[in-house]
């Protein structure tokens, strides 16, 4: 991808450095990318090459262990990978988005250094633990536990759909101190995976993402001392919030890799594949698809770095990142289908691509928010208005 054509303000040294996370996507994570969908194999030597290049602490200040770059850089790099392998990308989107921010943002300077810097750094991984088996939309709904202690607290409970959750080192945990207070009795904790009564249970087999594990944990009077906490007791539901305004961006930026992916395998297809002879990119149809695949995507993108770019600049941005995650993910599904349309019966098989990008592409509809919530949240932010 051209950067300088797509994103008028970019400076040189963001220009450059795409053009480095591009070649390492392309050369080492997409040759890769079909055994560890087929297997379900976790991309260890991916992650491992990401820490290195800076990819998993992309927003984190450089004295906290992380690249220190902005919000639009972040968006990029994710598109980038997520296009050659959208499991690698989803593992450094959750590590980014839902781990270092927060801990950034709400954490204390002891937090920071302990449980910051090895996650910016990618010493060490993250999950972040909000849904659980029946409370995926409704936060504020709560069962998961924590019970006020002699110097910390003790929780019980489980949580499902963590992604993550096998491998993750430390995990941000969102329980109830008082489940009648609803949203004000939520408390944000940082947990070492390795505490007593830290388990992780069930291993999801799903459509897509395959190599990202999606786990159930399970928390058995599991003792966390009071210098867990992150921010204040009744905070965690703000903290949540804040964290998924931000993880939709990097998810947005997922679903315009897999659409990137796709549609590129498209024209790539079209260009070679001849029938009537001539290349079916001469068809007026597989034209027709090839600009709407196009069009859908660059709005997406643009705006998916529109609401980066007001994070950057410190302005609301929780209404702009749910229109971002609603247009990019619904664009994925759509292009992604319609690139199986122009392989025709090719499309169908794992052979190609983008078999594995209509699997792929379906779940960004789905978490951190469904399509339905992000139109609730941008309706509320419309309607709010004077």
């Amino acid at each position: 991808m051209d950067y300088s054509k797509t994103w008028p303000n970019l400076d040189e040294s963001q220009i450059m450095m795409m053009d480095q996370i591009n070649q390492f996507a392309q050369k080492t994570v997409a040759p890769v990318a079909s055994h560890h969908d087929q297997s379900g194999e976790f991309p260890t030597e991916n992650v491992k090459q990401m820490a290195e290049m800076g990819l998993m602490g992309i927003m984190v200040e450089e004295k906290w262990g992380g690249a220190g770059l902005d919000t639009v850089t972040y968006a990029m790099a994710m598109e980038s990978i997520s296009a050659a392998c959208a499991s690698t990308g989803v593992i450094m989107s959750v590590n980014n988005s839902l781990v270092c921010y927060p801990i950034q943002a709400f954490g204390n300077d002891l937090q920071k250094e302990k449980f910051l810097k090895p996650l910016a750094s990618g010493s060490k991984l993250g999950c972040f633990a909000l849904s659980e088996p029946g409370h995926g939309s409704d936060p504020a709904g709560l069962k998961c536990r924590a019970e006020k202690v002699p110097g910390g607290y003790k929780i019980n409970g489980s949580k499902n759909w963590i992604t993550n959750g096998r491998e993750a080192d430390y995990c941000i945990l969102l329980a109830t101190i008082n489940p009648e207070l609803k949203h004000k009795g939520i408390c944000a904790f940082v947990v070492d995976t390795k505490t007593k009564g830290f388990s992780v249970n069930k291993l999801e087999d799903k459509l897509g993402i395959t190599a990202s594990s999606t786990a159930s944990l399970f928390f058995d009077d599991m003792i966390v001392p009071d210098e867990c906490l992150l921010g204040k007791e009744g905070e965690g539901f703000k903290i949540a919030m804040s964290t998924l305004d931000g993880g939709r961006i990097g998810i947005a930026s997922q679903a315009l890799g897999i659409a990137t992916c796709a549609l590129e395998a498209s024209k790539k297809f079209a260009s070679e594949r001849e029938q009537f002879g001539a290349p079916i990119a001469k068809l007026q149809a597989i034209q027709f698809y090839i600009a709407e695949m196009a069009t859908r995507l660059q709005g997406a993108r643009l705006l998916t770095w529109f609401a980066a770019q007001r994070k950057d600049l410190g302005l609301p941005f929780a209404r702009e990142a749910a229109m971002a995650k609603l247009a990019a993910s619904e664009a994925a599904m759509w292009i992604a289908t319609k690139a199986i349309q122009v392989h025709g019966g090719y499309g169908y098989t794992k052979e190609y691509v983008v078999e594995r990008n209509f699997r792929d592409a379906k779940i960004t509809e789905i978490y951190e928010g469904t399509s339905e919530i992000q139109k609730l949240v941008i309706a509320a932010n419309e309607l709010a208005k004077k």
